[in-house]
């Protein structure tokens, strides 16, 4: 299958072109500052490296988060608009479950957590393993803050994450990459429809209810 995968959940954003197999993906690469991206030329300059066109992709796989909002957005209106335009098949990935594969082919061993800023002083965490090359889930992706963050450095986890040097100066620094996203879409089968398709946000939804308008008397 060929395989689109677009993950914008950090300040590195990324866009890969799996053609057919894992040995076969082409992949850019782009960090600029704030959200200034450019997400349709990213894809253009991979379908170029793959030599493929557009209507050859069959299947989206997005970065689902959590991460950059404006990212995740950007990276869901694309994939939405290409399947309503073309009819192809999509697939979210937590952006977490990214970074931990990633950590596997960087060469981490023994235990670590992904630990991704949720702001407000918070942290998405979640805690993993990686024994015999595999890594496995310990802990399920949460909402942590940062007392919890730093009871996982003490317990000698390593803490790993798109920014968590920032947080952390003995942490490690490490992006969820598109090629990564494409080879972990090419083991799924859970395809959805684009209105399916929805972010990692692990808070509950809050709604204030604006107060009745005022009417003056003339």
């Amino acid at each position: 299958m060929k395989i689109l995968a677009l993950e914008f959940s950090s300040p590195q954003r990324s866009v890969a072109v799996l053609n057919g197999s894992e040995s076969s993906i082409s992949e850019v690469i782009e960090t600029t500052p704030g959200n200034t991206m450019q997400p349709l030329g990213m894809v253009e300059r991979a379908l170029q490296q793959a030599n493929l066109e557009r209507g050859q992709i069959e299947c989206i796989a997005i970065g689902i988060g959590p991460g950059s909002y404006t990212g995740i957005r950007v990276a869901l209106a694309l994939a939405q608009g290409w399947q309503l335009a073309l009819g192809v098949k999509l697939v979210g990935v937590s952006s977490a479950e990214c970074v931990a594969a990633q950590a596997t082919m960087d060469g981490v061993k023994g235990r670590y957590s992904v630990v991704i800023d949720a702001q407000r002083g918070e942290f998405y965490l979640a805690g993993h393993e990686i024994v015999a090359g595999t890594h496995r889930e310990i802990s399920p992706l949460r909402l942590a803050i940062l007392d919890e963050v730093r009871e996982r450095e003490r317990a000698r986890d390593l803490l790993i994450g798109p920014e968590v040097t920032k947080w952390f100066p003995n942490g490690r620094q490490i992006f969820p990459r598109a090629e990564t996203l494409a080879r972990l879409a090419h083991r799924q089968k859970d395809f959805v429809s684009g209105e399916k398709l929805e972010p990692i946000y692990l808070r509950e939804t809050q709604f204030v209810k604006a107060p009745p308008p005022r009417i003056s008397a003339c």
